[in-house]
């Protein structure tokens, strides 16, 4: 389920709405099988993730998850610039742990300062149903906080630890990204043109 599906909240998106278009699932699959099937399928247009024996093997994107993703990394990286933050964008890295049992490619991540080994953020521009449990994958991964886009809507999980246990948390307000507007962010992500967002974005960082 996605968090837009567990909200209840009604989309308000500019966008289409997501496809119903689901990946390919296998279950019972080791991490030695799903090495030897990522090796085969490295080509362009698919895009492999692994969870506890199930592999997802989904196709790439289409031009509106692109939009989204550009934008929303625009945006943000604009914040960041202007909040001080020595940041390094890590794009679509591959985070993995054979350990973990766990393999995802996060639409976008980012180092939000100097010397961290994985990101502290990752995001996700949801625009099919099904899958792996993504918020599974990356509590595994130990991936700080995790945003995802989905209808129109932005939705923030923050990593909780409680003793020896770990679950994520939803939150109104970034813990990693202090500061930002999220409502302004998600006003100029939904926007329909590219430029005009940019341009409200930075008018009322300068405020």
């Amino acid at each position: 389920m996605t968090p837009a599906a567990m909200s209840g909240d009604k989309p308000q998106s500019v966008y289409a709405t997501p496809c119903q278009e689901s990946p390919l699932l296998f279950e019972g699959v080791t991490w030695r099988e799903f090495k030897a099937v990522e090796q085969l399928l490295e080509r362009p247009g698919y895009r492999l993730s692994f969870l506890n024996g199930i592999l997802e093997i989904r196709r790439m994107p289409g031009e509106e998850h692109e939009t989204v993703k550009e934008r929303l990394g625009a945006l943000l990286e604009l914040y960041l610039l202007a909040a001080g933050f020595d940041f390094t964008p890590t794009g679509s890295m591959t985070l993995e742990s054979e350990s973990g049992a766990v393999k995802r490619e996060a639409d976008k991540s980012y180092k939000l300062a100097p010397g961290r080994v994985s990101p502290d953020l990752a995001i996700e521009v949801v625009f099919t149903s099904g899958g792996i449990n993504k918020l599974e994958a990356y509590k595994r991964l130990l991936i700080p906080e995790v945003w995802f886009w989905e209808d129109g809507m932005l939705f923030v999980y923050h990593l909780r630890y409680e003793g020896n246990a770990l679950h994520y948390e939803r939150v109104s307000s970034s813990e990693e990204v202090k500061g930002i507007d999220l409502d302004l962010l998600l006003r100029c992500i939904n926007m329909v043109n590219h430029v005009d967002a940019i341009k409200t974005f930075q008018q009322a960082l300068q405020k």
